[in-house]
């Protein structure tokens, strides 16, 4: 039984992520008294497997490292290649605990793995790992940012980024962003990426529903996300200190708790 006490309890809570990954992200509001409304904002797809993506693919064991920067690109890179790809070599580092758990359960060894989930943290506590000439292979999507990349190079290292999948806006998501936005369905915001937070105003912008967003409360994961918000004068109530979902929900709990 839910505890009546509890900030959350019928508050109706935007859950941006898809349907694979928006099983537990509800499961969490649920246990904290909230009505999860599921409106994938966004959605991610495998680019077509090209020469140049081959020639990284067949070069995979001249590589000393491989980083992930997020489950789906393990998911995608390894549908490519498979884990056997990556048994022996080369060493893999990773940026988050549902990273970290979706290579483990491909049955590979993580190597490296920061105390803080974000790209800044990650180079900062990365570089005792590099010499000059170190080679590493970053997969990444079509929006990831090239902070990582570039920072490593900076420090002697020789840096390939390949592009294994593209985001986008599920086309389904914008009549249903729209009709929940308009009949003010939505007491909380939630975003997990900055794309998230882009796809959620180019559907408002063009819908000109930017009156309804008056009475939401906003909560996000990561300084990039919440830089990405503040970028279109939102003002953000709740972004934890660990950048998990859970931690998100409880940051915004607290918010309530205390306002």
């Amino acid at each position: 039984m839910i505890d009546s006490s509890l900030p959350l309890l019928n508050k109706k809570v935007l859950v941006p992520r898809g349907k694979k990954q928006a099983k537990s992200f509800s499961q969490l509001l649920k246990r904290y008294g909230g009505i999860p409304v599921e409106i994938p904002l966004i959605a991610f797809r495998p680019k077509m497997i090209t020469q140049k993506l081959m020639e990284y693919l067949n070069a995979l064991h001249t590589y000393d490292w491989i980083i992930f920067t997020s489950n789906v690109t393990v998911e995608t890179f390894l549908s490519f290649v498979g884990p056997e790809g990556i048994i022996t070599s080369p060493k893999i580092a990773v940026i988050g605990k549902r990273t970290e758990k979706v290579v483990e359960e491909k049955g590979l060894r993580v190597e490296f793995s920061p105390t803080e989930y974000v790209a800044e943290a990650f180079v900062e506590e990365f570089l005792p790992n590099l010499q000059i000439g170190v080679k590493i292979l970053i997969p990444k999507g079509n929006l990831a940012r090239d902070y990582i990349a570039d920072s490593l190079r900076k420090n002697g290292a020789i840096v390939d980024e390949v592009v294994v999948y593209e985001t986008y806006m599920p086309e389904e998501s914008f009549t249903k962003l729209a009709i929940a936005m308009e009949n003010q369905e939505l007491d909380i915001l939630l975003f997990t990426s900055p794309s998230t937070v882009d796809h959620f105003m180019d559907t408002i912008k063009e819908l000109g529903l930017e009156s309804c967003l008056s009475g939401c409360l906003i909560g996000c994961i990561g300084p990039s996300t919440e830089k990405k918000l503040k970028s279109y004068n939102l003002k953000v109530h709740a972004s934890p200190k660990v950048y998990t979902v859970e931690e998100m929900i409880k940051s915004m709990n607290a918010y309530l708790l205390e306002n």
